[in-house]
């Protein structure tokens, strides 16, 4: 039975607001075309972020940032072979693990991400704002509002998932001091359209929709990957109990996540501010009555 998310575009005051959209990014099918990074560049005018390699991955982009709204990352990791090598008796040319007192050979495989922000039903990003730049959508994601940011950055430490940032660069730079992020292609789907990635992957490996009809699906592939004797499969951001109220965009992973460099445990940074305003009130009235009775005393 599908569990729905609350609701947080009624909670922001749209009280017509249509269903809660989002992403489910199957990582299992995911071939690291990076086919979603260059139609996000092209349709939201992002300006390259180098075009330089690395040197730790075949990744030239590294992680989501301000010139990056969507990222592809190439994660090489080494697995031992499901099968011994068998000596066929034939003359080799000692490649690795070719031998038969080479035990398993080390191989490897890819595992590839698209990550994006994933527009938290508690987003803390939108919490710490000062200016109203960060608002709630209709559609229930979280979007910058560029004319109204004033670069401050309080987003940026606040994001449990490191995913905004402030742009860098001289004034010639477009919203150069200016927080941003992925706005799930807002005006894209005001039209009535798919965001640029999920428009442009060929292996559907994003898919955008309703969040509670994603979520369905997500764990009709979970189960179906599970069956097919894939038990390290799971799904990330999809739990509306989790430490954010559950993502808008979440995830298919093949193995944990901090592999994908993904928090295990995310929390909204801003969870604890009303306790500790609460515990801060108590403590300064305590210290109003303290000073008063000593006055008080003194007068007498």
């Amino acid at each position: 039975m599908s569990i729905s998310l609350p609701d947080p575009a009624v909670r922001a005051g749209w009280p017509d607001a249509p269903a809660r959209k989002g992403f489910f990014t199957d990582t299992s099918i995911c071939i690291g075309c990076k086919a979603c990074e260059v139609a996000c560049k092209e349709w939201n005018d992002v300006p390259d972020d180098g075009f330089n390699l690395l040197g730790s991955s075949y990744d030239n982009t590294g992680s989501l940032s301000a010139d990056t709204w969507r990222h592809v990352a190439f994660i090489e990791q080494p697995v031992a072979s499901r099968s011994a090598a068998v000596d066929l008796g034939m003359p080799s040319f000692d490649l690795p693990g070719a031998q038969p007192d080479a035990g398993d050979r080390t191989d490897f495989r890819w595992l590839m991400e698209s990550d994006v922000c994933k527009h938290c039903t508690n987003a803390a990003c939108l919490d710490v704002c000062p200016t109203g730049s960060l608002f709630r959508t209709e559609f229930g994601t979280v979007v910058v509002q560029e004319d109204i940011c004033n670069g401050c950055g309080y987003c940026v430490p606040a994001c449990p998932f490191g995913v905004i940032d402030r742009r860098i660069g001289d004034k010639n730079v477009k919203n150069a001091g200016i927080a941003q992020k992925c706005t799930l292609c807002y005006d894209r789907i005001g039209d009535g359209q798919s965001p640029a990635c999920a428009q442009a992957c060929p292996t559907q490996s994003i898919q955008f929709g309703d969040v509670d009809e994603l979520r369905e699906r997500a764990a009709a592939r979970l189960a179906a990957l599970h069956a097919d004797g894939v038990p390290e499969a799971r799904l990330y951001g999809e739990n509306p109990e989790d430490g954010v109220g559950g993502a808008g965009a979440f995830f298919l992973l093949l193995d944990e996540p901090e592999v994908y460099g993904l928090p295990p445990d995310p929390v909204v940074t801003t969870r604890d501010l009303p306790a500790m305003w609460r515990a801060a009130a108590i403590a300064a009235g305590a210290m109003l009555m303290g000073a008063a009775a000593s006055f008080t005393g003194r007068r007498r």
